[in-house]
């Protein structure tokens, strides 16, 4: 199976599809790379190369202790980058994953990122602070961080419900409801508490005033778990060469008519 080592030694499992110019997909918590299996097909099909790794602690990759914070993540990527000599890439972020490829980007990327897509991703920064007044309540996270302690089983079942806009009628099958909660059960405990903190707690204003690639920035309207008006709202104000789409109705987990909708739009936006 394919890994590379990042800078302390973890292991970091990828997956490689096809042939062309490089995109690079990164999944949300409490997911694994496999959360972009259609998308990567779909891009491998249209003449690009198709890359999604697990963040470590999630996944095949390594349960590290240390390292369970944006920075590493972002550095982990580059490490997968420069172990697969990649240049002019496309990233391409869901909810967590999307706060990952920006601070990619912004700290790595210089003269090798071509274009960024996110879908429902957390930048500029998730939770309420003196800088961000009308963020979600700490109170929310640490909510979120008892939940995966005390029965993380059922909190990632009990959780798939609004992920996915079911409570709101969303229709989606109870086989995608099971993946999600397969790939949560994957992760470690370890790193699935610590990466609450790195997606609620991390802050990537500058990160995305730096930019100034191409940016498709995608969000339904309807997402319970990273709201569009503490997230997308903010982040198309801050980017220099944005394309914000809002997508009427959908919800934060990336399924049905929506996966639909976004990945028609995502093709397009590599071609372009």
């Amino acid at each position: 199976m394919p890994y590379i080592t990042a800078a302390d030694g973890a292991q970091i499992f990828y997956k490689d599809w096809g042939q062309g110019q490089p995109v690079i997909f990164s999944h949300g918590w409490p997911l694994n790379g496999d959360a972009w299996d259609v998308e990567m097909k779909l891009a491998a099909d249209n003449g690009f190369r198709a890359i999604a790794h697990d963040r470590r602690g999630h996944g095949r990759s390594e349960q590290t202790w240390a390292g369970n914070d944006m920075d590493t993540y972002a550095a982990d990527l580059a490490a997968l980058v420069d172990e697969l000599n990649l240049t002019d890439i496309i990233l391409v972020g869901h909810s967590t994953g999307g706060g990952e490829v920006v601070r990619f980007a912004a700290r790595h990327g210089a003269g090798r990122v071509a274009k960024i897509a996110t879908a429902g991703a957390v930048p500029p920064v998730m939770v309420k602070k003196e800088s961000n007044p009308d963020g979600l309540p700490i109170e929310v996270f640490d909510g979120i961080r008892e939940g995966v302690l005390n029965d993380r089983s059922q909190f990632f079942q009990d959780l798939s419900e609004s992920f996915f806009g079911i409570n709101h009628g969303t229709g989606i099958s109870q086989g995608q409801r099971d993946q999600f909660w397969r790939l949560g059960m994957q992760m470690s405990l370890k790193g699935a508490y610590d990466c609450i903190k790195a997606f609620s707690e991390s802050d990537f204003t500058e990160d995305l005033k730096s930019l100034d690639v191409p940016f498709f920035l995608a969000h339904g309207d309807d997402d319970q778990i990273v709201p569009i008006a503490d997230a997308a709202l903010k982040t198309v104000d801050l980017v220099k060469n944005v394309q914000l789409k809002v997508y009427p109705g959908a919800p934060h987990g990336i399924a049905g008519e929506y996966q639909k909708a976004l990945d028609a739009d995502l093709i397009e936006f590599f071609k372009s």
